[in-house]
């Protein structure tokens, strides 16, 4: 592999122009695609094989006018009096006239009016789905009641859902990055060059992902993910090529050959680094569900291109830089440096050998802290997110908080139970049964009286729960309700509504996450055996990898969940954590932390093979790779950190908990346990049976074969007569 991208390297150093005019070729007409052909995000959560999804696809069938999205319009009077129903009637009146809208119920017809006669709900029932229903409709229905004087009218339900907005916040993280750039550099050209190739990967990866949303379905939660991973990776990426030729012209060689040899070995581990985020992204598809499908795979394009703009595009813009990208006083240099010209070592090598003789108590304090921290995970609840989350101020959230003022959280969590019979009269004797079992059941406040569709052949009950829509009595009830009606004879009757389909998709992802973590860690052996041609260092870095999420998951539940500290990031409510948020934080952070293990390490492998002493070669690749690990996770970590600021709840949670992560893998994990754990497994680290080795194809991720080859020709070279 070293080779190949070797080759690759001088090409695009070679044709600078032309592999840059193709990038940029790509980015228009990918620009103009998406500009003409961008269709909207959607905030639908499908479940297949669920009986709440089985429940939508019936009413969408049977019952197709109370099938579409459903919005709350909550009219509240001033505190000490009561609501007038002539002054809450042209609310009504307005709210049915919309386009779209198939009803609007008069709450003191269908008596949705509080105990106190201040507060009322008017429902109102559109045409089509949320994700259908057009912005001009929705804008129309946030105007509803505008001009009700002395009444406070708010707008919940369905429709509200809406697309994350992507603003100046993520800027933040970029410009930290580049300061870190700078820094690490100590180049601006350097840094400049750096991020402009990584942007440029980023362009055109969202850029065609946007392209492609007239044909496929996107979450509103995918493209920021794949934003946010693409920077991420896209830069550091770039750093570690970018770092790897400074090395190589700092050493003597000439640029066009630097920028070959940093790309047959940085390269190859971008490669692996690369495809192990890819196929960890993509592995998100065996869950079975559909959003979270689409979700790693437009995340892994997004890497997928940052690997190949790093491969092709930054060799070109090398070859534009030369030598501009070392510091002014090495810039003119020529030749291997002198004694005196060369660099002291830097912290990297103080560390590593302070790492050798400390690495008893680093790993027991490592070990023992990163368990403390993993003890809040236990607790740990997975939930869709409710407009209780939401931000404070937000359209949904004060209407989420006035319901519960006026009714009490359960109104906000409202179930439907749909009853398919055979006929009227099955139907409607299936229909009274249920009602009598459900009022029956705990935690069920109130059961109104059943809907049926014209032929009669559905009905529809709906279900008040006493506790909101992500409490743990209400997802107790939705079990017992389905207990319950299971016996029922003469019709078939399933549960559903946003608050049971959030329950089947939690209980669908904590089924799938053990599985999906042993094929990740079963995946992280495999290919750091193929890289590292060793037994132990695949397991050490798949421990570690564990030791990492059980840390992240125990800090952003102890935020997000508990509460802890959450106004230091923003949390307004604490809750159950996002449902996909565990298992998509497992897929990333194994690729993350792959990265920081293939560059640390396979510099100790290098060594090694060269005939280092263990000891040694672990203080060698501490030494060379310690400053761009850490400029890579500061900068991975600024990165996400942008997007905490954000106020979408399910952003900001994803957000802080690959910030938290990527700090604690790379600082704690990376940078002290594994050279702790190589310290002390010493020659034994590098130990592979033969019939494992001699069955294990050899990829070359350091370039060991690549610098024989090249040492091979100077050689000859040398040799030849004058």
């Amino acid at each position: 592999m070293a080779t190949l991208l070797y080759r690759l390297g001088r090409f695009s150093f070679r044709r600078r122009g032309r592999i840059a005019a193709v990038w940029l070729l790509l980015l228009t007409l990918l620009g103009v695609g998406a500009a003409t052909l961008m269709g909207p995000t959607s905030d639908k959560f499908s479940m297949p094989g669920t009986e709440s999804q089985r429940a939508l696809d019936d009413l969408d069938r049977q019952f197709p006018q109370a099938g579409g999205a459903t919005g709350t319009i909550v009219v509240a009077a001033p505190e000490g009096t009561k609501l007038d129903p002539a002054a809450v009637a042209p609310v009504v009146k307005e709210a049915s006239g919309i386009d779209g809208v198939t009803a609007a119920m008069d709450p003191f017809q269908v008596g949705s009016v509080s105990q106190d006669g201040r507060y009322a709900l008017i429902q109102v029932q559109f045409d089509k789905p949320a994700d259908e229903v057009p912005d001009e409709q929705k804008a129309a229905y946030e105007e509803v009641g505008a001009d009700a004087e002395g009444l406070r009218v708010e707008h919940g339900g369905e429709v509200m859902g809406g697309e994350v907005e992507i603003g100046s916040t993520e800027a933040l993280g970029v410009l930290v990055a580049a300061v870190v750039l700078v820094v690490t550099f100590g180049s601006l050209v350097a840094a400049g060059m750096t991020l402009l190739n990584a942007l440029i990967g980023v362009a055109v990866g969202m850029a065609g992902l946007f392209s492609l949303t007239s044909v496929i379905e996107l979450t509103s939660t995918a493209p920021v993910l794949a934003l946010m991973l693409g920077l991420a990776v896209g830069i550091d990426y770039s750093l570690f090529i970018t770092s790897r030729y400074r090395q190589y012209l700092a050493e003597g060689l000439q640029p066009e050959e630097a920028a070959g040899r940093a790309t047959g070995t940085a390269g190859s581990a971008v490669v692996f680094a690369g495809v192990t985020v890819v196929i960890a992204l993509a592995g998100l598809s065996v869950v079975g569900i559909p959003f979270l499908s689409v979700m790693g795979l437009a995340a892994a394009g997004t890497v997928a291109v940052a690997v190949l703009v790093a491969l092709t595009l930054l060799p070109a813009f090398l070859s534009f830089a030369g030598r501009k990208v070392l510091p002014r006083k090495q810039r003119h240099a020529d030749g291997p440096p002198t004694e005196e010209g060369t660099a002291a070592e830097g912290f990297g090598f103080t560390w590593g050998r302070l790492v050798t003789k400390l690495r008893v108590p680093l790993l027991v304090v490592g070990i023992l802290g990163l368990g403390a921290l993993t003890l809040p995970a236990q607790d740990m609840r997975i939930a869709l997110p409710d407009a209780g989350t939401a931000a404070e101020g937000s359209a949904a959230r004060e209407a989420y908080d006035l319901t519960s003022e006026g009714f009490g959280e359960g109104f906000n969590g409202r179930l439907i139970a749909v009853v398919n019979g055979e006929d009227a009269q099955s139907t409607g004797a299936a229909a009274e049964k249920a009602t009598a079992l459900i009022k029956e059941t705990d935690g069920i406040l109130t059961v109104a009286p059943p809907q049926l569709n014209e032929q009669g052949t559905t009905a529809l009950l709906a279900i008040i729960p006493e506790a909101g829509p992500t409490a743990v009595a209400t997802e107790d009830a939705v079990h017992d309700i389905r207990d319950r009606v299971a016996g029922i004879e003469g019709a078939d009757i399933a549960l559903t509504g946003a608050t049971a389909l959030g329950i089947d998709v939690s209980e669908k992802l904590a089924d799938a996450l053990p599985l999906y973590l042993l094929l990740v860690v079963g995946l992280s052996i495999l290919l750091l055996m193929l890289v590292f041609r060793s037994v132990l260092v695949p397991l050490k870095a798949a421990l570690g990898f564990l030791l990492t999420v059980g840390a992240t998951f125990g800090v952003t539940v102890a935020i997000f969940q508990e509460g802890h500290l959450a106004g230091l990031v923003g949390v307004d409510t604490p809750g159950p954590l996002v449902s996909f948020l565990p298992i998509l934080l497992i897929g990333i952070l194994f690729g993350l932390a792959m990265d920081y293990e293939v560059f640390l390490v396979s510099r100790m492998r290098e060594d090694f093979v060269h005939g280092a002493d263990p000891q040694a070669a672990m203080v060698s690749g501490m030494g060379h790779n310690a400053r761009v690990v850490t400029a890579a996770a500061l900068i991975m970590t600024s990165v996400f950190g942008g997007f905490v600021l954000m106020d979408d709840p399910i952003i900001k949670s994803i957000g802080f908990a690959l910030a938290v992560g990527v700090v604690i893998d790379a600082f704690v994990v990376r940078m002290a346990l594994v050279p702790a754990v190589m310290s002390l497994l010493g020659r034994a680290a590098w130990w592979l049976p033969k019939p494992v080795d001699k069955a294990l194809p050899d990829l070359d991720i350091e370039g060991e074969k690549l610098n024989r080859q090249l040492a091979a020709e100077t050689r000859d070279e040398t040799l030849i007569p004058v």
